[in-house]
């Protein structure tokens, strides 16, 4: 009830911080673990923060709309395979695990891909918040450009690349973005510090699924 009543006053900037916290404590990256362990990324909690992001992403409006099916697609997958087995597939490191044995981490709609474009869709949206903040004279359509030129582009084909060029024409300016993303009496100031305190958090948790990636050879997949 909690979460639902914020969540109404428009809050997701909040919701994604306080939601991030608890799984950045959960998150276990191959990197910093024994050889014989396995990472550990909790399916749930992991897809719950997509979901949060995907509703910021929601207020840059219609430009987001190929990007935001495509993220809706990726956790649902992702949640069909966890509800398959869930005491399994309640670490999404299992299904990398499963899926890279059987060979079929990069064909077809699988778990896999699904978490390599979740993650890279993080990636936006930490760098497009981060670019407003440092700079919120810039133009809204320039930031996304930037935001997506770095992150998503270098991994799309071309079809991808040229539907999100037309798509940037119907980006909101920065004010009415802001004004989207503001909760219930709350000030543009404070706004700002939960924006940067939402990016220091996301970045390390980036760092750390990207390890994971790498682990697996996932991190250079391109779509087709």
């Amino acid at each position: 009830m909690k979460r639902r009543r914020e969540m109404e006053k428009g809050s997701e900037i909040r919701c994604a911080i306080e939601e991030l916290s608890m799984l950045i404590k959960l998150i276990k990256p191959k990197d910093n673990l024994d050889h014989d362990s396995a990472a550990y990324v909790p399916t749930k909690p992991f897809l719950h923060v997509c979901n949060l992001l995907l509703q910021v992403l929601d207020k840059i409006g219609p430009t987001m709309l190929v990007l935001r099916q495509d993220i809706h697609q990726n956790i649902q997958r992702l949640e069909k395979l966890c509800e398959c087995d869930p005491c399994v597939y309640s670490n999404v490191v299992e299904m990398l695990k499963k899926e890279g044995s059987e060979g079929n981490a990069r064909k077809g709609p699988s778990c896999s891909k699904a978490f390599v474009w979740l993650t890279r869709s993080m990636d936006f949206t930490v760098a497009l918040l981060e670019r407003l903040s440092k700079d919120p004279g810039q133009k809204m359509e320039e930031a996304v450009e930037d935001a997506y030129n770095v992150t998503l582009k270098p991994w799309h084909g071309w079809i991808s690349s040229a539907a999100f060029k037309v798509a940037l024409k119907l980006v909101p300016d920065n004010v009415t973005f802001m004004n989207f993303l503001l909760a219930k009496d709350e000030t543009y100031d404070t706004l700002k510090e939960e924006i940067q305190t939402l990016i220091s958090l996301l970045e390390p948790f980036l760092e750390d699924i990207h390890s994971i990636l790498r682990s697996y050879a996932l991190d250079t997949l391109k779509s087709t």
